[in-house]
């Protein structure tokens, strides 16, 4: 332990030089080796599990920490799966650590997946929004680990959307991998509050058995302006993405893409019948969009890349106005939301849809999720780790 201790005390002092800048809890490896010495590691882990430039798992094996075995979720370990693809049981080729999927036949870790395991520990870049499935994962993992006795460390990372609340709050009635809590659309925790909320509010099973410890990030508040170091995920490319995907999610839900299949996903929104608008866009099969939605068709709409960062980051409320300003311009409403009521699952009840077929507009459906959302920001704030400013 000692030859592990004096390796990450030079990892700490390395990434702690400058006081202003923020510390995920990755960085904090010495805290991290203390709280998993001598005990049998699992790790919950992407792409996005980064210390620096250095992988936490490979960290970890060539400090000489004894990894037993990776949970991997929605895209796989090292982030190259497309949405929706299942991901295999495989085995890292670097590091010969086996790898467990969470997102082929099973969501939540089953008893044989944690066999052995006295810990597991949760590192996953999140970006604040209920349908991102991460937060899916890191709620059966809490639950499985509560169930099986299993101490879990939640390492924490900003929200790039953490400055804000706002959207409908789930109606478990349409519960799903895109919706598994009743959270508002923008949930403006980070996930280590989110562990402390789903476990403080009983949302989990067995939540009263769960031992759970955070460590949280230093520097940061809720109003910190913060650059992801690496695409959260295949198809958020950069913050300007993630800043607006909470957003333009919604129109995964329609037939309108949103620039899957793109250099910029989620950047851009188009359809091929808003011939009107002077910016086009042709979705491709290619990395992350095997088969992105318009694939092969010019689709006329907008380019949110003009959109300055700052503004993005000045936003306090889902900026809907890209929604309804694309439905008023087809012309067959009816045929809009995709008849899968994908839609439902992502706004989180199914009146949201309903009610723009019957021609409500914006102020009255907003108004509709404002007694729910004021519960949730009452019980946001017991689990909050960071100040709000």
């Amino acid at each position: 332990m000692a030859a592990w201790l004096c390796m990450a005390q030079a990892y700490s002092q390395a990434s702690g030089a400058d006081n202003q800048r923020v510390i995920v809890g990755a960085e904090q490896t010495e805290l991290l080796l203390h709280l998993i010495c001598d005990k049998q590691t699992a790790l919950v882990v992407n792409h996005s599990s980064l210390i620096g430039k250095t992988h936490l798992v490979d960290t970890l094996f060539d400090i000489g920490c004894c990894i037993d075995r990776i949970l991997a979720p929605e895209h796989g370990f090292r982030g190259a799966e497309d949405a929706g693809a299942l991901v295999r049981d495989d085995q890292d080729t670097r590091t010969g650590i086996p790898i467990v999927s969470l997102y082929g036949k099973k969501r939540k870790p089953s008893c044989e997946d944690l066999e052995g395991i006295d810990v597991v520990v949760f590192d996953i870049q999140d970006v604040g929004a209920r349908f991102y499935t991460y937060i899916s994962t890191l709620f059966y993992v809490l639950e499985a680990c509560a169930e099986q006795g299993k101490q879990v460390i939640v390492l924490d990372r900003p929200n790039p959307n953490g400055h804000y609340v706002d959207g409908p709050v789930l109606d478990m009635r349409y519960s799903s991998f895109v919706g598994i809590a009743p959270l508002p659309v923008v949930h403006g925790c980070t996930v280590g509050e989110l562990a402390r909320l789903f476990a403080g509010e009983y949302w989990i099973g067995s939540a009263d058995k769960l031992d759970l410890q955070v460590i949280p990030c230093k520097n940061y508040t809720h109003h910190t302006p913060y650059e992801l170091p690496v695409r959260p995920s295949p198809n958020l490319p950069n913050t300007r993405a993630a800043l607006l995907y909470p957003s333009l999610c919604f129109f995964e839900g329609t037939e309108v893409s949103v620039g899957r299949g793109t250099p910029a996903p989620f950047q851009l929104v188009g359809h091929p019948e808003f011939t009107e608008c002077d910016f086009s866009f042709i979705p491709q099969a290619g990395f992350a969009a095997r088969y992105p939605p318009q694939e092969g068709k010019t689709c006329w709409g907008k380019d949110l890349r003009a959109v300055s960062m700052d503004s993005l980051r000045r936003d306090t409320a889902l900026n809907l106005s890209y929604l309804f300003e694309f439905f008023d311009c087809v012309p067959h409403p009816e045929t809009f939301f995709l008849d899968n009521h994908f839609f439902d699952l992502l706004a989180g009840n199914s009146s949201w849809r309903e009610q723009m077929l019957s021609g409500k507009g914006e102020a009255e459906i907003r108004a509709g999720w404002q007694y729910d959302l004021g519960l949730y920001k009452e019980i946001r704030k017991k689990y909050l780790l960071y100040p709000e400013k």
